[in-house]
């Protein structure tokens, strides 16, 4: 009699168990997941760009990623932070999602130095009963145009 090992018979009892539990599920009228595409969250029109850089958002399923809006003006980083909130509240609700539906902010700010003037702005807006998680950096550069601050979002549609 030949001899067989553990490892060769858990590896085909698994396999045998997951091709059951698939064939199980089939048949009891589980559905096959609908094919996920990147899309562009926005109604018509949304004029299309000759070949852009980026995108303004791009959606995912029912998730949700916006680019980094930034303020390219004079001013202070209160008023910059507002802004730049009021701009992600205004697409966040223009692609049917909202503040309180952001699962991650990331937060660029021009100077570290800022960030308890951010900060006070930023806890003024309504993020929900559960907060997004949130990063905060001060690239060694600085941010693109002379913004004070740039935040990005991850959310749900």
């Amino acid at each position: 009699m030949e001899k067989k090992s553990r490892r060769g018979l858990l590896s085909k009892g698994a396999v045998a168990a997951v091709a059951a539990t698939g064939a199980a599920m089939l048949g009891k009228g589980a559905q096959a997941q609908p094919k996920l595409e990147k899309r562009s969250p926005y109604p018509p029109p949304n004029p299309p760009v000759a070949r852009p850089m980026y995108s303004r958002a791009v959606a995912y399923g029912n998730m949700l990623f916006l680019s980094g809006v930034g303020a390219h003006y004079f001013g202070t980083i209160e008023e910059h932070t507002k802004t730049v909130l009021d701009e992600i509240s205004k697409n966040l609700t223009e692609a049917g999602s909202s503040l309180q539906k952001c699962l991650k902010v990331s937060v660029f700010l021009n100077d570290l130095g800022d960030y308890n003037a951010m900060n006070a702005v930023y806890r003024s807006y309504d993020w929900g009963p559960v907060p997004p998680v949130r990063s905060t950096v001060a690239p060694a550069s600085g941010i693109p145009g002379n913004s004070l601050v740039e935040i990005d979002v991850i959310a749900y549609i």
